[in-house]
Parts: C-alpha cells; sequence; structure tokens
C-alpha cells in the first residue's frame, strides 16, 4: 500500500513541544495525555511519526514491560444483529452477506484449544446481539464450563448491553473480560450508531467494572470522524480506565453504510497508534481488525514498536487476520515474549 497521507493543518504546537511534554508528563511521571494534548500530537506532522513512536514505545516499555499478551476470538452467534452499526456485516438490516449462524460448544471447545495452542492466554467468546437473551446466556454456561474442563485459557466474552443481572452471572461464571467497545467519541457515536446510545454501552462497561470483570473497551478509527473527535474518544477512554483498548481500523464491509469508506492510510494510523499508547500509558493497547489493510506488514511491525503491547491473532469475526504463526514469528523476531498464563489472571 502506499503510505501517502495529506499532511495538511498538521504543524507541530506553537505553544511548546508536544514531544518534550510528553516525554516528562507520560514516560517520567505516566501520566496520559489529555484530549487537547492528544490532538496536538494528531497534528504533528510526518518527519516527527518516527519520534512519536519511539516515544510511545519507551512509554510502552516502561508502564507495561515487555511482554505482548496474545488472544484468540471466536463467534458463538453470527449475524442476525437488529442493532445499525454503520460499520458491521453483521447487522441484519443492511444486504451484507452475513447470515445468522450459531456455533455449537464442541466447535467453541476446538477453537479454543486451537487458541491455547498458538500460546494465546485469552480467548473472547463474541456474539452479535444487542444483549444476550436466554438461550445465549445458557449457550454461555455451557460453553465456558466445556472450555474450562479443556483448556487451561482465560475467557473472555463480548456480547453486547447488559442487565445487572447478566453481569452478576458472567462474573459468577469466572469470566475474566468483558469487551464492550465505545467504538468511537461520543460527539460521534449517533453517526455510526442510532438504534442505542452511547451512554447505554458506558453503563454496562460501569457495571462490569463494578462486578470485578476487567473492563476491555476500544473502538474504530476511520470511519470518518475528525482528529478532534479522535482526541476526545481518546480522553473518554482514559476516564474510563479499561484494562484493555482494542484499536480497530475500518475496513469497509460491503453493504454496510460505510461500505465505500476510503481505507486509514499507515501514517496516519501509526500517528493515532502512537497518540493513544500517549493517553493510555498502563493500558493493554491491542492491534484489532483492520491491522491488515491499513498497515501491512511493516506498519504491523512499526505498530508493535510504537506502542502497541497486545495482539489478536488469527482470523477476526467476519474478516480475515495473518496467520498466527506469522504473528508469531515476528514477535519472536522482535524479541517481545508471549505474556505467560499466570501473568494474566
Amino acid at each position: 500500500m502506499t503510505e501517502t497521507l495529506d499532511t495538511t493543518n498538521r504543524q507541530a504546537p506553537a505553544d511548546g513541544d508536544i514531544l518534550a511534554v510528553a516525554r516528562e508528563q507520560v514516560l517520567e511521571q505516566g501520566r496520559g495525555l489529555t484530549a487537547d494534548q492528544v490532538l496536538q500530537v494528531l497534528r504533528l506532522p510526518d518527519d516527527r511519526l518516527e519520534e512519536l513512536l519511539q516515544l510511545a514505545h519507551e512509554v510502552r516499555m516502561r508502564h507495561c514491560g515487555p511482554e505482548v499478551e496474545v488472544e484468540g476470538i471466536v463467534s458463538v452467534k453470527t449475524g442476525g444483529c437488529p442493532e445499525d452499526c454503520h460499520f458491521c456485516s453483521q447487522s441484519g438490516l443492511f444486504p451484507s452477506p452475513v447470515r445468522a449462524a450459531w456455533l455449537d460448544i464442541p466447535s467453541l471447545v476446538k477453537a479454543a484449544e486451537e487458541t491455547a495452542a498458538t500460546g494465546a492466554t485469552e480467548f473472547c467468546i463474541v456474539a452479535a446481539v444487542r444483549g444476550p437473551d436466554e438461550r445465549l446466556m445458557n449457550q454461555m454456561r455451557d460453553g465456558v464450563k466445556a472450555i474450562r474442563d479443556k483448556v487451561d485459557i482465560n475467557i473472555a466474552a463480548s456480547l453486547g448491553m447488559l442487565s445487572q443481572e447478566q453481569v452478576d452471572e458472567l462474573a459468577d461464571m469466572g469470566i475474566h473480560r468483558y469487551n464492550h467497545n465505545l467504538e468511537t467519541a461520543r460527539s460521534y457515536f449517533p453517526n455510526v450508531v442510532t438504534t442505542h446510545t452511547w451512554e447505554e454501552r458506558w453503563d454496562t462497561l460501569r457495571m462490569v467494572r463494578a462486578a470485578g470483570m476487567e473492563v476491555c473497551c476500544g473502538g474504530i478509527v476511520g470511519m470518518g470522524e475528525t482528529d478532534e473527535q479522535r482526541a476526545e474518544f481518546a480522553g473518554q477512554l482514559a476516564e474510563l480506565e479499561p484494562d484493555e483498548v482494542p484499536l480497530n481500523f475500518l475496513n469497509p464491509r460491503p453493504g454496510t453504510p460505510f461500505g465505500e469508506q476510503t481505507v486509514i492510510e499507515p501514517r496516519e494510523a501509526l500517528r493515532i497508534i502512537g497518540a493513544f499508547r500517549l493517553a493510555l500509558p498502563r493500558t493493554i493497547l491491542r492491534y484489532a481488525g483492520g491491522r491488515e489493510i491499513a498497515l501491512g506488514d511493516l506498519g504491523t511491525e512499526k505498530g508493535l514498536l510504537g506502542g502497541i503491547n497486545a495482539v489478536i491473532v488469527g482470523n477476526y469475526l467476519t474478516t480475515l487476520g495473518r496467520k498466527p504463526e506469522s504473528d508469531l514469528e515476528l514477535l519472536a523476531d522482535l524479541q517481545m515474549p508471549v505474556k505467560a498464563l499466570n501473568q494474566t489472571l
């Protein structure tokens, strides 16, 4: 992919050097950048990108360490979702090719075994739903038990918006971490989803944290949001203080309202990675969907040397990812150890 980027209006701040400020504030003091400061980073010119990535890597190494957390995901219920998330081919409201399907328990266990075999410590069960009904909660109860009987791995879940009763039940099952993405800045959310609100997602995350599960919350960049809204989003994530932030880059899906969006450019994607690391110095910042088309192999390596400290290996929910072996070989080449299971408990 050609690395071209319109750098109009991307100038270093006139009131001081933001990377010098970040070195003192984030690297030395451990305080993440504010939204206003993140915006300054996002407006840095391309000739300062390498400097940004180097600083972000130093922050990651000092405040998170060299280990990389590896995770696999599987969809227990695919397609047929009643929500209208404009990026998602699993919505039943769009003419996309994904159709509703359920994964049986033996297949779920097999997927967990295959994930563990890669060295991954986290296995996330995902469902395309507004929130879980009784059938899905039953599937979770049976599936989690079956996996625990066969596989030594942390189990995470992503089942949409939850009631307090469902939060408590998932915690009782031993779900290690719950994923529910805010997707984008609060101010831009109505451009992405209209069938529920940003606040409803926030409420689920609040209950998850109170129940003692780890909070996994990130989003997608490249959906038409501005730099200001990306900075706003970074600030809102910092306020939430999630344990993990999966960073997705829009991979436009045929049949969705965002199906004709232009894929984000590599330098822009790397700038976002560096900025989010400086906003979230102690958070697990995970490569998620779309990195393959936004960054390619070279960009993937640069991101790992620019603040990323976790990866999803294998395929995503409806799109293909890199082969797990490719990511693991890259981590070995970069001398980045895979985090052991007992370090994630």
